[in-house]
């Protein structure tokens, strides 16, 4: 299979059941890119490619695939990640807990198995109530507010949901945010909440932003829509900007809060009405799932006359008590979950198909649609993903459209659902001009002329040029300098593709041997460039000399190497410590049956598909040589040990068997990671401590063989301090 931005492109109209292991192992690779990117698109550029149930889609396919081989989960699963990296352009805020993001379901069938979770979790009785807050969900920029001795001192965005952007003196300008706090409130607290746009002042914004444009003004521009417009005027670096944008906050949460005012969610929101936040008056207690259901369809109903955009109802455990003990995933709590609405289609004229190659030489056909609005943005192009598909037949070689192929001139479906950008989903028929004829894929590359190979078993044509197809190269390029990688300033894709059209750089070493290559003469050469003037060319020859000191994750994530995220490398990163601890191991792991292949393996999250596509990259002798070259260029910085709290078992290996009776297994095993424990789901010399319940078996026999120290449940909640 491919690179995880392209191997599952045949695979994204298969059912989930439908999905071999092999299959589910290519879709959530490219899952994983497709939702790292459109993560990158919303949170950090304010432009996003995708819809909210376009994005939703792709997290419940990927979700949906999880649940289905859970051993196949990767590393950077979308699952375990939240928004993206903070810009740096602001100063950035390291969160003192976390603004994590919601799990999401999407139908009564999910809210029942939502529920039912919890009780599992709890192990709540049946007849015993439980009760919750449900709430719209805003559509627009999350938002950390801090008071300290009641006096706003500081507010920052999201961002990656451990560090955002610190955007204090634009958020002071907002109405909705005091301040300053009662004397009845807590001297700290974090405030946490969402700055939208009403759509009144979105359409009154564009239309003051349109007048700009016709004076002949170039830096104004159109909002695409409120979430745009409120996130582009909050994280303004002119405050002056943003005190003139009518901007809104609800407060709906709270991260760092030592003293809540209340023992419930709906206690504590009234207290932040009563201490002059908004809070969205729509929000409901609800005692079951009907309740919640009924208030979910009354809101849909509601949402043209809202004023402003939801894409869904956010429901929450109501006693705090409750969600203490249910706690948190790796990126989302266990006491709540976001109920989205559904995706929408439309109708518009197949024009055009053209094939894009990408940076492994897999040939995409991408519509070319006459421009029609889906979801309150104007779509022009829709992923055909490959040949099977415009032929109507899906990658498991059934038919997805009996007798519906895609031809020019087709007045075809469109829906912003399951892909970066929208796909055609159907074909009417009865509207099919005569004129339209069979598509004819191309059997050879647009790039670079290579021919173009579809290997038995997949439905994507590649590109068999490799090196020489200036497709592959340049966006290997593009993704080595990309933000979550080296990040060089001044240097984005159009640079890139510049550069190597004219031969300045072929490989990642390049970038840093421009000077040496070109002499003292480069400086001039560079600045005589269109596009090109002294003071940019200074700034990118300093930008990249900047680079050359780096972190060893970002080494890791610009190599590109095959299902290897930014979170994976940061993974990886943490775990070898250093350039030459990660180079050594991946060398001596070549040999899958020694030491270091199954050490990889032990890092927790790692697969063995991970695993053996890191292994592979670099027993590549071409690879081996490329990145030689470019370690010559820099200075790998190594990573700092992270500081963990300590505890009885701290960097132990926890195994816990048989029935507890008064924790869940999940919960148990939370206690554990929370300690800094790793909890393992078998035994061996490796482990430290097993926690066995009742009924222990087979593990219990082999730690008692083993000499490993076994505890019981009772002994093991008085040593995590949860008794």
């Amino acid at each position: 299979m491919s690179d995880a931005s392209k191997s599952g492109d045949d695979l994204a109209a298969v059912a989930v059941a439908a999905l071999s292991e092999d299959q589910a192992r290519a879709e959530l690779a490219r899952l994983a890119a497709l939702l790292a990117q459109a993560d990158l698109d919303y949170h950090q550029a304010d432009a996003p490619t995708i819809s909210d149930a376009a994005y939703d889609a792709l997290k419940q396919r990927n979700a949906a695939i999880e649940a289905r081989f859970p051993a196949l989960k990767r590393a950077d699963s979308a699952s375990d990640r939240v928004g993206a990296a903070p810009l740096e352009a602001f100063g950035k805020v390291v969160h003192a807990v976390p603004m994590l993001s919601l799990g999401n379901i999407f139908d009564g069938e999910g809210l029942t198995d939502f529920i039912a979770s919890i009780r599992r979790y709890l192990t709540w009785p049946e007849g015993e109530a439980l009760v919750f807050t449900a709430e719209p969900k805003i559509d627009g920029l999350s938002l950390s507010l801090r008071y300290e001795d009641r006096k706003l001192v500081q507010a920052a965005t999201r961002g990656d949901g451990a560090e955002g952007e610190d955007v204090t003196q634009n958020a002071r300008t907002i109405a909705d945010i005091p301040n300053e706090l009662p004397k009845d409130a807590p001297d700290l607290i974090e405030i946490r909440g969402e700055v939208y746009m009403s759509h009144a002042d979105f359409a009154a914004l564009n239309a003051r932003q349109q007048g700009l444009i016709d004076k002949g003004s170039k830096s104004a521009k159109l909002f695409a829509n409120p979430r745009n417009a409120a996130a582009g005027s909050l994280r303004q670096l002119d405050s002056a900007i943003t005190a003139e944008r009518p901007l809104h906050f609800f407060a709906y949460g709270w991260g760092a809060a030592p003293d809540l005012p209340g023992q419930t969610q709906w206690d504590v929101l009234q207290a932040f009405r009563g201490w002059g936040f908004s809070v969205n008056p729509r929000t409901e207690r609800c005692a079951d799932a009907a309740a919640l259901l009924a208030h979910y369809h009354q809101i849909e109903e509601d949402r043209a006359q809202l004023g402003y955009d939801i894409d869904g109802m956010v429901y929450k455990v109501d006693r705090l008590d409750l969600q203490a003990r249910l706690g948190f995933r790796s990126r989302t709590p266990r006491w709540a979950v976001a109920h989205k609405f559904a995706a929408e289609k439309a109708y518009t004229v197949l024009e055009a198909i053209d094939i894009q190659v990408g940076r492994t030489g897999s040939l995409t056909p991408v519509a070319r649609l006459t421009p029609v609005t889906v979801g309150g943005v104007v779509v022009s192009n829709a992923t055909l993903h490959n040949e099977d598909y415009i032929r109507g037949i899906g990658g498991d070689g059934q038919p997805i459209r009996e007798g519906r192929d895609l031809r020019i001139g087709d007045t075809v479906i469109v829906q912003r659902a399951g892909d970066v950008i929208p796909q055609v989903v159907d074909v009417d028929l009865a509207r099919r001009p005569e004129t339209a004829q069979p598509y004819v894929f191309p059997q050879t590359c647009p790039q670079c002329g290579s021919h173009a190979v579809r290997e038995e078993g997949e439905a994507v044509r590649r590109c068999t040029g490799g090196l020489i197809c200036p497709a592959q190269a340049v966006e290997r390029l593009k993704h080595f300098v990309a933000r979550g990688a080296f990040d060089i300033e001044g240097l984005g894709a159009k640079q890139v593709e510049a550069l190597y059209a004219d031969g300045w750089i072929r490989e990642p070493a390049d970038i840093f041997r421009l000077k040496e290559r070109y002499g003292p003469g480069q400086m001039r050469k560079l600045e005589s460039r269109e596009g090109w003037g002294k003071k940019s060319a200074e700034n990118l020859f300093a930008a990249i000399e900047d680079r050359r000191a780096i972190g060893l994750d970002r080494v890791i994530f610009g190599l590109g190497i095959r299902h290897v995220g930014e979170s994976t490398a940061r993974m990886l990163a943490r775990h070898y410590g250093s350039w030459a601890g990660f180079a050594e191991a991946m060398a001596a792991a070549q040999d899958f049956e020694g030491e270091s292949f199954a050490a990889l393996l032990d890092i927790d999250g790692v697969g063995r598909v991970l695993a053996e596509a890191v292994v592979a990259f670099f027993a590549e002798p071409h690879n081996q040589e490329t990145v030689g070259r470019l370690i010559a260029q820099l200075t790998v910085q190594d990573v700092a040990a992270p500081q963990i709290t300590a505890s009885a078992v701290t960097g132990k290996t926890v195994v816990f068997t048989g029935k507890l009776e008064r924790l869940s297994r999940a919960e148990a095993k939370a206690q554990a990671e929370a300690l800094g424990a790793k909890v393992s789901g078998s035994v061996s010399a490796k482990t430290d401590l097993l926690v066995a319940g009742a009924d222990a078996g087979s593990k219990l026999k082999k730690a008692t063989e083993l000499g490993i120290e076994v505890i019981s449940e009772e002994e093991w909640i008085v040593l995590a301090g949860a008794g």
